[in-house]
């Protein structure tokens, strides 16, 4: 059973937090690309408690500062992009990327007291159609080779989603490979040739069997869970024959992120990012291993449900999810709708703001969230005492953290160890753009090193 005292130090993510001394040792989505597109490319931003102002410049470089203004506290989030900064509408005092004050108009024409001035400031890369911030100290950390870093920009798409509750428990739904059977059941398959862009509706690899059908008729998966250079791989096999087995292998990504096969030709790497304690963004990079991204279609599709510009989701608490009882009784095991991620939305944040996990009850089909939340508490402690945790990269490391390879799909019942790797190879091997084979996976299946 857990304590408070443990909930609350993996929960909390404020600047004086231990985990949030942790979080602030990785690059953060800050905002998608997209979102500073158009004539006035400046948007406030709450990230790991911190009330910040994104903007782009007129030189086209990025500025995270804090919000409100060093002068008398104005919100910055209201400035004026002029004169290579942002400037406070309030006395006219310009700060620029780096944070640094550079005019101060109203103070006299020989006054030096702008020299003296720097505004709380972050940097800000750019990565797959994601704004990234490294709010921690010192140099920050390399991005791994991971694939959605690794693809063209044709063949990535980058979305996120607001969730209200703390950041850890929407995390969990990733890495808990039981849940699908249950809250996202379907009682009808769909034609899985519609399926594109679509989680959970497409045909496992190596068959026509629909998902829907497997997780729907295939409800008690045998989990086992592997240690990895990048966090965890999960494998859920569910036994339909004594010859025909679904694998699934998802992987969790250290610190709060994920990695799972969305298609036989698409992965989704996604990543919780606590806004404060009380809520948090999903940002995701949908990867395609065969032809480019429908950017278009992929983001139509979600801005049905998300709405702008927070993407906030229509269906929530206060329409009760879109719940209907009728199509729960007939059509879905949930009754709101056929988006999944209202579904684990819901899960999520009925467990409230902050799960209160000194109550809950864990079996043995919740053996990944168990080492997750130890390997969290492990290096929360690590970071504490100033030793480097796990996956804070230098650039040869980096280097090394390629894949993580997932697979989705019926393989033998008897070999299925080594299926899963020649699916996820053969994908690689196919793919328009160079998709790294990952070492380990190498190392272990030798006769399709060279192919």
């Amino acid at each position: 059973m857990m304590s408070q005292e443990q909930n609350d130090l993996m929960t909390r993510t404020g600047p004086k937090d231990p985990c949030g001394k942790l979080m602030r040792m990785y690059w953060q989505p800050a905002a998608l690309v997209d979102e500073l597109q158009g004539p006035r490319p400046v948007r406030p931003v709450k990230l790991l408690g911190e009330n910040l102002v994104l903007f782009r410049d007129e030189q086209g470089g990025y500025g995270l500062i804090e919000r409100h203004c060093a002068h008398r506290g104005a919100d910055l989030a209201f400035g004026r992009l002029e004169n290579g900064g942002l400037r406070c509408a309030f006395h006219g005092w310009l700060f620029d990327a780096s944070g640094q004050c550079l005019e101060t108009p109203a103070e006299p024409k020989d006054s030096q007291l702008c020299k003296g001035i720097k505004q709380r400031a972050y940097p800000v890369v750019e990565k797959s159609g994601i704004l990234w911030a490294y709010l921690g100290e010192g140099e920050p950390p390399a991005f791994p080779e991971i694939d959605c870093f690794v693809a063209p920009d044709s063949h990535t798409f980058a979305f996120k989603g607001h969730i209200n509750c703390n950041w850890l428990q929407a995390l969990e739904v990733g890495i808990d490979p039981s849940h699908a059977s249950f809250l996202h059941r379907f009682f009808e398959d769909e034609d899985t040739s519609a399926a594109y862009g679509k989680q959970f509706r497409g045909a496992s690899a190596g068959s026509d069997m629909p998902m829907t059908k497997i997780l729907r008729e295939y409800d008690r998966p045998i989990i086992n869970v592997e240690q990895t250079e990048y966090g965890l791989r999960l494998i859920a096999l569910r036994e339909i024959d004594h010859e025909r087995t679904h694998v699934r292998v998802t992987n969790q990504l250290f610190p709060h992120g994920f990695v799972i096969p969305m298609s036989t030709e698409m992965t989704i790497t996604q990543w919780h990012v606590p806004v404060d304690d009380e809520n948090c963004y999903w940002y995701a990079i949908f990867t395609s291993y065969s032809t480019p991204v429908d950017k278009k279609k992929m983001r139509d599709q979600r801005l049905e449900l998300y709405e702008l510009p927070d993407y906030r989701s229509r269906k929530n608490k206060s329409n009760d999810y879109g719940f209907d009882p009728h199509e729960q009784a007939t059509q879905t095991f949930t009754g709101m709708g056929s988006d999944i991620n209202v579904h684990d939305q819901w899960a999520v944040e009925s467990m409230g703001a902050i799960q209160d996990r000194t109550r809950e009850h864990l079996g043995s089909a919740d053996k990944a969230i168990v080492q997750y939340r130890r390997l969290l508490r492990q290096e929360i402690e690590k970071a504490a005492s100033g030793t480097k945790p796990f996956m804070f990269l230098d650039a040869a490391h980096a280097r090394s953290i390629q894949g993580p390879a997932t697979m989705d799909g019926i393989g033998p019942t008897r070999g299925w160890e080594t299926y899963w790797m020649e699916v996820d190879v053969k994908r690689r091997r196919g793919a328009p753009w160079a998709a790294p084979v990952p070492q380990e996976i190498a190392d272990k299946i030798p006769h399709l090193r060279a192919v």
